[in-house]
């Protein structure tokens, strides 16, 4: 039988151990610090915007947890190609999946690997890890140089 948890699971396990578009980016048009004081992750954030608005590349560097590292690595997958509108809707649909009641399921369809980490629902320091690498993206394309969970 398919097991759901199991795949998410297996999902965060790889983008840990592997995880995409890590390092720095140099040039790059937009860029910030993201710190989670409740458990010491610590992200940089690096994005290059064309002048149309969209998202060439994304890279982060930094140190954290399995979750913040996975929710890095899935996001800045996840909105290369993205404008800036398409990003702030992403953004949305991902902060309503992590903190979610548990018996709503995540839009998959809209959310597609991010879903891996709706789990994290259950435990409400984990959402601040999750949602680290988003709050900082939200803040560098705002033009801010840094962004906290707490």
């Amino acid at each position: 039988m398919f097991d759901l948890q199991s795949l998410y699971q297996q999902v965060i396990v790889d983008h840990n151990k592997s995880p995409r578009n890590f390092g720095e980016l140099h040039p790059c048009s937009h860029d910030a610090e993201g710190y989670n004081p409740l458990c010491g992750d610590r992200i940089h954030l690096y994005l290059d915007i064309d002048d149309r608005g969209i998202i060439e590349q994304a890279r982060f560097k930094g140190e954290g947890c399995a979750i913040s590292t996975a929710s890095a690595s899935l996001m800045t997958e996840a909105i290369v190609g993205c404008s800036i509108e398409e990003f702030a809707s992403l953004f949305d649909a991902f902060h309503r999946m992590a903190t979610a009641p548990m018996e709503e399921a995540p839009d998959a369809q809209r959310l597609g690997k991010l879903a891996a980490l709706a789990g994290v629902r259950a435990f409400p320091s984990r959402i601040k890890c999750a949602t680290l690498c988003w709050h900082t993206a939200r803040a560098a394309i705002d033009g801010r140089s840094s962004a906290r969970t707490e």
